[in-house]
């Protein structure tokens, strides 16, 4: 999603009376459907068959719990008919993200508000849903026992207890960036990793906080990057991605001490940075790829151009939906910048020092 950027969800007028009702079933056609192969189509497909066929063997296998930490849908079996829709859907979803094929599962499922936990000891029969692929979505499709869809307001949280299928966003940003940072260096737009030995300045992250995460009741936490961008050595654009995986709430200041920016493989004493949420959809190999074809184009004309605007017009119009989300921007930090710093899009503020990292 974008501060910026129309919403491009539609919601039907079927779907808007349910909405406005709170709670409604829904013919299947009536809700709108993910792209084929997307992240948000697969995990809508698994929550459909937690909902139905596979309902009672998840439970058995201890998927469905009252608790609203996020399980791993891998725990189930491998021989059953669940273990292999799950692994089917692993392998999926790895390659609609861009992530190799190494046997890493990104399933999981949770409750999804801890006082929906009342309500099934009750015997009320849950929903299972995902996540729509749009943050600014005014409903979220869920699915019932008997595999009718209904739809919830995706602006306050549901007194039907639902289950929510997720991905595994630490583990995927983990990876990911791993993809990223290979990519990006294969075409020469990686930093130099210099230590030099006299020391080097770097910019230390103190504080931050973020007003707005974009993270509405149908989300888990939120998975934080930055992709920080300056001119390497050679005098082509450099580019690196920090994750900041504590900043999980907004409205919280947290205090890292982390080096953000390292200023050893900069030919400038100057670097941009974009702040961007891990949203269960991005692909990092597409994202590769954008900022590559974005950023070889840009020349050292002796003096630093700032880059925040050439990453962000890197993303195509449907990574402003779920994809990554854009969180905040702050141009041209430099050695000597110290203090709080408001972002360009009014959402985050962060203190930041520099820092001499001395040799050993």
């Amino acid at each position: 999603m974008s501060l910026s950027h129309p919403t491009r969800f539609v919601v039907s007028t079927l779907g808007a009376l349910a909405v406005t009702a709170g709670l409604a079933t829904v013919p299947a056609h009536a809700a709108p459907t993910a792209p084929t192969g997307s992240v948000a189509a697969i995990t809508d497909h698994i929550a459909a068959r937690l909902a139905g066929d596979l309902a009672d063997v998840a439970r058995r296998a201890g998927l469905l719990s009252t608790s609203t930490r996020p399980v791993p849908l891998a725990r189930a079996a491998a021989g059953t008919t669940l273990g292999r829709a799950v692994r089917d859907a692993d392998r999926a979803v790895l390659a609609a993200k861009g992530l190799p094929q190494d046997g890493t599962s990104l399933l999981t499922v949770r409750l999804a508000h801890a006082d929906m936990a009342a309500a099934l000891d009750r015997g009320v029969a849950p929903l299972v849903a995902s996540s729509p692929a749009d943050d600014e979505a005014t409903a979220v499709t869920a699915y019932d026992r008997a595999g009718h869809r209904v739809t919830l307001p995706a602006d306050r949280v549901p007194t039907r207890p639902v289950y929510l299928v997720e991905i595994d966003t630490t583990t995927a940003l983990a990876k990911g960036t791993q993809v990223l940072r290979s990519a990006l260096s294969q075409r020469g737009l990686s930093p130099a990793a210099l230590a030099p030995a006299s020391g080097y300045w770097a910019t230390k992250l103190t504080s931050i906080r973020l007003e707005d995460d974009k993270e509405p009741w149908h989300k888990g936490d939120s998975e934080i990057f930055t992709i920080t961008a300056g001119f390497g050595l050679d005098g082509k654009v450099a580019v690196d991605t920090v994750q900041l995986p504590y900043l999980d709430e907004d409205g919280k200041t947290y205090y890292p001490n982390q080096l953000l920016v390292h200023f050893s493989g900069y030919k400038y004493n100057l670097a941009d940075i974009v702040m961007m949420e891990e949203d269960g959809g991005t692909n990092y190999r597409d994202l590769a790829l954008a900022l590559t074809q974005a950023l070889l184009t840009i020349v050292d004309g002796g003096a630093y151009i700032p880059l925040v605007n050439a990453i962000i017009n890197a993303l195509p119009d449907s990574w402003w939906t779920d994809d990554p989300d854009y969180v905040d921007s702050w141009y041209t930090l430099a050695t000597t910048t110290s203090g709080t710093l408001r972002g360009a899009a009014g959402n985050g503020t962060m203190t930041v020092t520099p820092y001499w990292v001395a040799p050993l």
